[in-house]
C-alpha cells in the first residue's frame, strides 16, 4: 500500500463538521507585514469584548444542552461569528499573514474573504458528554496544540515561527513559500476543528490528523 494521497474523491475518513480555508496568494507586499500589528488594533479590541461574550454564552450554551439535547441557534451562530472573526484577523496579520485585504467588521460568514471558518450546526448534541469533552477529553488535543499552534492572531508557537520566516521570505523575496503556507494553514485547521468540540459546538471528535493546504480536501489510502 502506497502512502496516503491528496483526493476529491469519497473518503474512509468522515468529513468533519468544521471547515477551514484561506486563498494562497502569490502576490503579497513585501512590507505590509512589518505594520499589520498597528491595523489590526481595532479588531483587537473588539474581539477582547467578544470573547468574553463568548465565554458567556458558551456556559448558556451548556445548560441548554445539558437540559435539552439542543445548541440555541442563535448562540451558536454568534459563537460561529467569533471564530470566524478571530480566524480572517489571524489570517490577515500574524496568525499566517496569508492575505493583505483587511479583514471584514463582521460576524457573518464574508465568503468572499480570502479566509472562511464554518461548523454545521448541530440538530441534536449528547447531554452527558457535554460535562466532559470540553474540560477532559479534549486535554490531550489542547496540549498539543497549545505548543503548535499557540494564538491564532498572535506569533507564538510553531505557527508563529512559520510566519515570522513567511514574513521575513517575503521582506526579500516577494514569495510566501508554499510549503510554509500549507503547513501553517493545516496546523490553524486543526485547531479550529478541536477549539468548536471544546466549546461545545460539536460532538465529533477531532481527528490528530493534519490535514495541509489551503482547500478543505479528505486523505485516502490508495
Amino acid at each position: 500500500m502506497s502512502a496516503p494521497t491528496l483526493s476529491t474523491a469519497p473518503s474512509k475518513h468522515p468529513p468533519s463538521p468544521v471547515t477551514l480555508e484561506g486563498d494562497y496568494d502569490p502576490a503579497l507586499s513585501r512590507w505590509l507585514w512589518l505594520v499589520k500589528w498597528i491595523l489590526a488594533i481595532p479588531h483587537y479590541v473588539l474581539l477582547l469584548f467578544l470573547w468574553i461574550a463568548h465565554a458567556v454564552v458558551t456556559v448558556i450554551a451548556f445548560f441548554a444542552i445539558l437540559f435539552t439535547t439542543r445548541y440555541p441557534r442563535a448562540l451558536f451562530d454568534f459563537n460561529l461569528g467569533v471564530l470566524r472573526w478571530t480566524w480572517r484577523v489571524g489570517y490577515y496579520s500574524y496568525g499566517a499573514l496569508g492575505t493583505d485585504r483587511y479583514p471584514p467588521f463582521t460576524l457573518g460568514a464574508a465568503p468572499d474573504y480570502p479566509a472562511r471558518l464554518d461548523v454545521a450546526y448541530p440538530e441534536d448534541l449528547n447531554r452527558w458528554l457535554v460535562l466532559i469533552k470540553g474540560w477532559l477529553l479534549v486535554l490531550p488535543q489542547l496540549f498539543l496544540l497549545s505548543l503548535l499552534v499557540g494564538s491564532s492572531t498572535t506569533a507564538v508557537g510553531l505557527c508563529g515561527l512559520l510566519t515570522f520566516y513567511a514574513g521575513v521570505a517575503l521582506l526579500f523575496t516577494g514569495v510566501y513559500p508554499r510549503g510554509m503556507y500549507d503547513l501553517n494553514v493545516g496546523l490553524h485547521r486543526w485547531a479550529a476543528r478541536v477549539l468548536a468540540y471544546a466549546y461545545l459546538m460539536t460532538d465529533v471528535y477531532p481527528p490528530f490528523r493534519l490535514d495541509q493546504g489551503g482547500r478543505e480536501r479528505q486523505l485516502i489510502d490508495q
